[in-house]
């Protein structure tokens, strides 16, 4: 057992509606030109010219790359780079999803210590210089990739989500307006909510949790299965929208120093070969994961349905184990989450390639922080079973 635990975080965190005033007086403490990451989305509700203005307001010079997707891949990063130094900008700001904020950590990282960006996957390539400093806006509830020190870049050539993990990925600043997220559409609020609440729980269950993380966990984890349904059907509500931003924070600030587990590793491969929006591809793994993992971690999930559902608390440690996966089995519905087949994922093209899938899942890393560790065949048996999951809360078992 350790005898000691680390925890990092970003030095400012700025949060709460109106925390995006902000923004000039962050960008002038950290640099002289401004190159802003974004996307067209986020051009098209107003948030890039916001953030412009704000540069102007302060008298800051920038430059700007908008043309980030919601799966960032190798090249936007390189286009990112080029233009980024040939306008030789010295401090970089990303607004907009996860997608946008983990392009722009690549980018700072690289423009000071250069290389693919490939080259830093598992520790291959030391990072010996400070990255240019990062301002990171979420736009979303989901991610938490403000707080974290994780970037995920797919890899085009082998169709590879690359997950790679450093202190320098770490955002300096992290502002986290909550009115921000107003714009989000229904189907990203559920996508991005069930990412928070996969971030919560796997951090929560991981080998290497610790203090501080349970508790940023299982807050998130309560303020989540609280409001993420308020805000999916109304999102408007600006103080359920207020609660997720935390929660989102407070998720991310949990797994990236109590790392995720299975769910995560399982997840990537489907988005890296389907192109299934990454909270999608969690919610379609996270029940079916925690039925598996579920013997081995019966106190914690049983901590987790004693919080959500205060009026079972007599009931056994496995009954409120299952509690629990019913919950998020009823979120799920809730949100209208769909399983692969129903996303659209052709069995055929699913079968061929359910085994790389397995394979790029274990060498993640993730899976061997979950309490079960699983077999390679396990990891293909659960994919198959998620294929065609039935997220129907069968009456025969308990309900809260």
């Amino acid at each position: 057992m350790k005898e000691f635990s680390e925890f990092c975080m970003p030095k400012t965190v700025l949060y709460g509606q109106n925390s995006l005033t902000q923004l000039g007086e962050q960008v002038v403490s950290h640099g002289k030109k401004v190159f802003l990451i974004s996307d067209r989305v986020m051009e098209k509700v107003g948030h890039v010219k916001i953030c412009k203005q704000y540069f102007e307001k302060s008298n800051v010079r920038y430059s700007s790359y908008l043309d980030v997707n919601t799966e960032p891949t190798d090249l936007h990063i390189a286009e990112a780079l080029k233009l980024c130094l040939n306008e030789q900008c010295d401090v970089i700001v990303a607004v907009g999803g996860g997608s946008c904020i983990d392009a722009a950590k690549a980018v700072a990282v690289l423009a000071t210590n250069g290389g693919y960006i490939g080259d830093y996957v598992g520790g291959r390539t030391p990072i010996e210089k400070a990255p240019l400093p990062l301002i990171a806006i979420p736009t979303t509830a989901g991610t938490g990739s403000e707080v974290t020190n994780v970037t995920i870049i797919t890899n085009t050539k082998e169709d590879i989500k690359m997950m790679i993990k450093h202190p320098s990925f770490l955002p300096c600043v992290a502002i986290v307006d909550s009115s921000l997220t107003i714009s989000t559409p229904q189907h990203v609020t559920a996508a991005t909510g069930i990412d928070a609440l996969c971030h919560a729980i796997e951090a929560y269950l991981s080998r290497l949790s610790q203090p501080l993380t349970d508790t940023l966990a299982l807050s998130a984890i309560e303020a989540i299965t609280n409001h993420l349904r308020a805000v999916y059907e109304n999102g408007e509500d600006l103080e359920a929208r207020g609660e997720m931003a935390i929660a989102a924070m407070q998720a991310g600030l949990a797994f990236t120093n109590a790392s995720v587990t299975l769910v995560h590793g399982m997840s990537r491969p489907i988005g890296a070969l389907f192109h299934v929006p990454h909270g999608v591809s969690n919610a379609m793994l996270l029940p079916a994961v925690l039925e598996f993992t579920k013997e081995q971690a019966l106190d914690s999930l049983a901590a987790i349905g004693r919080m959500i559902s205060p009026n079972l608390k007599a009931l056994t440690s496995e009954e409120l184990a299952d509690v629990t996966i019913n919950e998020i089995k009823k979120l799920c519905l809730d949100l209208n989450i769909p399983n692969m087949k129903t996303w659209g994922v052709d069995e055929e093209r699913f079968k061929q390639v359910v085994e790389k899938m397995a394979t790029d899942a274990l060498a993640s890393g993730s899976p061997a922080n979950n309490p079960r560790v699983p077999s390679f065949q396990e990891i293909v048996d659960l994919y198959h079973r998620c294929y065609n999951y039935d997220f129907t809360v069968s009456k025969s078992t308990i309900q809260s």
